[in-house]
């Protein structure tokens, strides 16, 4: 028996109670009627107010919902039962058992997550937003269930883990299920489908999922991860909120909102995140907007909180070991700092590559390379450039400074060196490289969100360009296609021809045997279209049953032949699709460019008419529009 099962089992995994529970149980039957999920839900105000709420929540449209009835009949009697659910566990498990995790803090940022899914949700339209919203509450239960149920063991854990993957399996290694495991346990218990369950399971780690790039399960965690950003955003300390909104502009930008539209539905969410911790009774902490945080200046060093990590790496030289011992105690009483040591200049050049340090602190008078001549060779590499320099000086005159400062130095203490002028030159000196770190950070996600937008707008471009039925150039293309074709045959003198292909009959295979199996008639007369044309022609769909080839270097002779072999290849199809055998011929209607066209629409409207007589004549059939006049084959039934 495996640990969901041993927590199922002995009652620790959640469970609903009271109305919620109720609920549950007559959503089970196979008779249950509207009214007696609204019977039993009118009897919980505190459930009746917040179905009400978030029936009528942002974005939801249409009139105001003031009746339960008509709220339950909106939401649906899923969704009445999924969101019943998820407030039962807000109110079983808002208070803590003594453990390290803090509720209250749980269902805060669940709350939020939740609200995100909702708004995003709205705008996505890939599934229903109510049901988004019970997804996004439950999204993180799994944590909350283990810290109930084992609250010494998962303290330990929490106490040992450093987040991701070493989480779960710390939580596998000490309690045999990590946290998605018991989610995914919980929301099935729910009656959320699988659908939507399998998504939210993935949606710490998307990469992990597995799902198909832009298919529906896909776009599900891809809206469940970033509102589960948006989530750490507003419930995260001020220092970190920067990282934060980088990473919430770049999967924005993923989804086709930009810095403004992001700052729009973010400061929504926030606003409706607030009205709803004020009924759920959850804390919910006042945030500026998304304008004034993105714009925020970096925290300073001391505003920053302590990370544990190894600090700023820090190269001290002097030539005397006195001084050199002197510098290491006085930076040890830095904070967010480890320090390297070096006899003279040219030796703090070799350590300065091994280590690459963000600050350099030297003496001025050196054997072998002075402290002038050392930041001069460290300026001219081109890691160099962005260390920042202290230079430590016997003497505070204007010429010493200034021979300091065009050597590269970024700032200066004189000896015998203070302890708090030090300290005060540290915290400049860690100030400036937090900036450059972050400012690195900033040039690398630009540079994948401009890498990310330029794969976006290929696919845009090809998508715009492409027939999703058929996988062929759609019209756009294919006229594009044509100005081409045209201007080449002008330019060169040789011939081109345009072939304008009609399905016969094609609204009687809809009509016969439905829309399903039209479509993949026109997709197998398209795979033959594809297969008869030339390497170098131009194919394309231009409209519902009608299509487009293109042929360079054709002659009428070449051009007829070339229509006729179609023909014959989509007459000999035999599409057979559920049992069902479907037989079609394609009319097709051919031109040539011929002194006196002006333009490439001349020669279209020439294959136009051509089509309009292959059609008339019976169908099933190639005519050729030339001088004027058109010529039709005789009626080939092969």
């Amino acid at each position: 028996m495996n640990s969901i099962e041993q927590l199922r089992l002995s009652g620790r995994l959640p469970s609903p109670k009271g109305v919620a529970l109720a609920v549950l149980e007559i959503c089970r039957r196979e008779d249950a009627t509207l009214d007696e999920v609204v019977k039993v839900v009118q009897g919980d105000p505190a459930l009746s107010s917040r179905l009400l709420r978030l029936c009528n929540s942002a974005r939801s449209g249409g009139r105001p919902v003031a009746s339960i009835r008509e709220a339950v009949l909106r939401l649906g009697m899923s969704t009445v039962r999924q969101v019943a659910m998820g407030f039962s566990l807000v109110d079983q498990y808002r208070e803590g058992n003594g453990s390290a995790f803090d509720h209250t803090a749980f269902w805060s940022h669940s709350l939020l997550m939740a609200v995100a899914c909702h708004e995003l949700g709205s705008l996505a339209r890939i599934a229903a937003a109510d049901e988004l919203f019970a997804c996004g509450l439950l999204a993180q239960i799994g944590s909350l269930v283990l810290a109930t149920a084992y609250p010494a063991d998962y303290a330990t854990v929490l106490a040992e883990q450093l987040g991701g993957e070493t989480l779960r399996a710390l939580e596998r290694e000490r309690l045999g299920a990590d946290h998605d495991e018991v989610t995914a346990a919980v929301l099935a218990d729910c009656g959320i489908p699988s659908a939507l369950a399998e998504p939210v399971r993935y949606h710490e780690r998307p990469e992990a999922a597995g799902f198909s790039e832009g298919s529906r399960p896909y776009q599900l965690v891809q809206l469940f991860f970033q509102a589960r950003r948006m989530a750490d955003l507003g419930r995260s300390p001020v220092a970190e909120r920067n990282g934060h909104i980088a990473e919430l502009m770049l999967l924005g930008g993923r989804i086709g909102l930009d810095a403004a539209a992001l700052g729009e539905v973010f400061d929504q969410v926030v606003s409706q995140w607030q009205e709803w911790a004020e009924l759920l009774k959850l804390p919910a902490t006042s945030l500026p907007s998304f304008d004034d945080m993105a714009s925020a200046p970096i925290p300073r060093p001391d505003q920053a909180p302590a990370t544990g990590t190894v600090g700023k790496r820090v190269l001290l030289v002097a030539d005397e070991p006195t001084s050199r011992m002197l510098g290491a105690a006085l930076l040890s009483h830095v904070p967010d700092c480890t320090a390297f040591a070096a006899e003279n200049g040219r030796d703090a050049l070799a350590v300065a590559v091994e280590v690459l340090p963000q600050i350099v602190i030297t003496d001025w008078l050196m054997p072998v390379m002075d402290g002038p001549t050392f930041c001069r060779a460290l300026r001219a590499t081109d890691w160099g450039q962005s260390i920042y320099v202290i230079m430590l000086t016997d003497e505070q005159t204007d010429e010493t400074l200034i021979q300091a400062f065009e050597a590269g130095a970024d700032d200066y203490v004189t000896k015998p060196v203070n302890t708090r002028a030090l300290r005060a030159r540290m915290r400049a000196a860690q100030h400036y490289t937090k900036l450059l770190e972050a400012w690195e950070r900033d040039r690398a996600q630009l540079k994948q969100f401009a890498a990310e937008l330029a794969v976006s707008n290929r696919r845009l471009e090809h998508a715009a360009m492409t027939d999703l039925l058929t996988g062929m150039p759609n019209r756009r293309a294919g006229m594009d296609a044509l100005e081409r074709f045209w201007r080449a045959s002008q330019r060169t003198g040789q011939p081109v021809a345009a072939l304008m292909i009609d399905v016969d009959h094609f609204k009687s295979i809809n009509d016969q045997h439905g829309h399903a199996i039209g479509d993949q008639v026109l997709q197998a007369v398209a795979r033959a279209i594809q297969a008869a044309a030339r390497k170098d022609d131009s194919v394309s769909r231009i409209g519902g049953e009608e299509f487009l080839l293109v042929c360079h270097d054709a002659d009428p002779r070449a051009a007829l032949l070339a229509a006729e072999r179609l023909r014959r290849m989509v007459r000999e199809l035999r599409i057979t699709v559920a049992n069902v055998e479907v037989q079609t011929s394609v009319s097709i209607g051919v031109a040539n460019r011929e002194n006196g066209m002006e333009e490439s629409d001349d020669m279209l409207r020439a294959a136009d008419k051509a089509l309009y007589a292959a059609k008339k004549a019976g169908r099933n059939r190639v005519c050729l529009f030339a001088g004027g006049r058109t010529h039709c084959a005789s009626s080939n039934a092969a």
